[in-house]
């Protein structure tokens, strides 16, 4: 990994490990002032350690006078949860808590990165990746259905209700989403919300911590085609990065050129998120067919056969929009 992404991932996990330190060293100010028995307490176990060099020293009966101790210890550790209780506290108040209690919020376990670290990391190449792409995201609250009301698809499709179902459908998505979430395949003709939705998704899966990774599927070729060939010096290895998203959003598949490289690259990101289990995001103008036209088969047999497909109908709402705006221009436009 880039030397700045790991100092950058490093300074966060230093912070976390700071900052449960320091609210500890807070509830114990807190308690050692509304509570004098347990400060008390605490003065007296501080002398246990000056208390245990004595013994060492002395050298006689060095085991049964620490084991003294420690009796003292844990009786002085029963006192404290008893009054803590006892004033309204949880016995376990006092206690240091790291976000991980398997590395204490170093980052290692038994000479190993522990997961945390590695999520951190994945974490913060997503965001960086995420500063660069040239989509931004959006809400489901500003997802329009009116633009489909009163209109009927070539297929004699109600476009409202259709697409009322692909809204709530991500919106249960969003609130549903974990490893096991499906691989959705949205396709239709420009302008339909494909674009909106996804990043709908991904806006509200961002803001619950989740590492989703959007951006255009040619953006991401090019990048990893630069960085393959060294073309240029990057923070981060985009491909790593995109196959091991939580979710990832490939949006506008088909726009890409079919170079041997592309296509080598899609697969391999496809098939390495099934074979690992995590959840996809595609967004096309192309239908399955034209997919399967455009592609080889082992690519299309995973977008078109393992996809869950969500159709999008209905009149270019860019379009619409694009007229609506240059009609209010004239109306309020003194010429």
């Amino acid at each position: 990994m880039n030397k700045n992404i790991f100092a950058r991932a490093s300074e966060m996990m230093n912070t976390r490990r700071l900052s449960a330190i320091a609210e500890n060293d807070r509830r114990n100010a807190e308690i050692e002032q509304k509570i004098p028995e347990i400060a008390e307490i605490n003065r007296i176990l501080s002398t246990t350690g000056i208390n245990l060099i004595k013994i060492i020293r002395k050298g006689e009966d060095i085991q049964q006078k620490i084991k003294s101790l420690e009796n003292q210890n844990r009786q002085a550790q029963e006192m404290i949860a008893s009054l803590l209780v006892r004033n309204g506290y949880p016995h376990d108040y006092l206690e240091l808590r790291y976000n991980c209690e398997k590395c204490s919020d170093t980052g290692y376990h038994n000479g190993k990165m522990c997961n945390c670290f590695e999520e951190l990391i994945g974490k913060v190449s997503v965001d960086h990746l995420n500063a660069s792409s040239r989509i931004t995201l959006c809400s489901f609250d500003s997802f329009d259905l009116s633009y489909y009301k009163n209109i009927i698809s070539e297929e004699n499709e109600n476009c409202f209700v259709t697409m009322s179902k692909n809204l709530e459908y991500c919106k249960q998505y969003a609130n549903t989403f974990s490893q096991d979430s499906k691989n959705l395949l949205m396709y239709g003709n420009p302008g339909l919300g494909k674009t909106h939705l996804s990043l709908a998704i991904a806006e509200q899966l961002l803001n619950k911590g989740v590492n989703v990774l959007y951006d255009s599927t040619v953006n991401f070729l090019i990048k990893i085609e630069k960085e393959h060939f060294g073309r240029i010096e990057t923070d981060i290895d985009t491909y790593e990065t995109v196959v091991n998203a939580d979710l990832l959003i490939l949006d506008d598949l088909g726009t890409e050129n079919t170079t041997d490289f592309y296509r080598s690259t899609l697969y391999n990101i496809l098939n390495t998120r099934i074979n690992k289990g995590i959840p996809t995001i595609v967004s096309t103008n192309l239908t399955p067919d034209e997919i399967s036209a455009k592609y080889e088969p082992r690519i299309t047999s995973r977008i078109v056969l393992t996809y869950t497909h969500l159709k999008f109908i209905g009149k270019d709402i860019r379009g619409i929009k694009s007229s609506q705006e240059a009609k209010n221009y004239r109306a309020n436009t003194v010429f």
